[in-house]
């Protein structure tokens, strides 16, 4: 989980939070809560490879979601995002293939934290 403090109005990081996930869609988005989540936006994976023969997985795909809290501290407001990542996996058994977590993509990451900072910045909001 990535953290940005900002000093600004409630309303003004709450638009920059949404701005900042514009590219996907938004199956959450409590205000009074603080909380934003995106839906799934499955990523292909080409030349991912499975098993101790190295088998060429042909449907490669990771899927991504990414989940936002806009919280009010004093004189300060922290917004918090995590992406939660899972690959198309084999797994064995009756249910060969499905979805299993992995790690965050840290460029994933990245962007996120480029694009809220740049937002914040647009909607007047200083970064601490």
């Amino acid at each position: 989980m990535q953290q940005r403090f900002a000093v600004c109005s409630y309303d003004h990081a709450w638009e920059a939070a949404l701005d900042a996930v514009k590219d996907r869609a938004v199956v959450t988005q409590d205000k009074n809560d603080g909380l934003i989540v995106t839906g799934w936006l499955e990523i292909p994976m080409p030349g991912r490879t499975f098993g101790a023969l190295q088998r060429d997985l042909g449907d490669s795909r990771d899927r991504s979601r990414i989940t936002l809290t806009v919280n009010r501290l004093d004189d300060v407001i922290k917004v918090s995002f995590v992406e939660e990542r899972q690959r198309w996996a084999f797994r064995g058994g009756s249910r060969l293939f499905g979805w299993a977590s992995t790690d965050p993509s840290a460029e994933v990451m990245n962007d996120v934290q480029r694009r809220l900072d740049t937002k914040l910045k647009e909607h007047g909001c200083s970064l601490n």
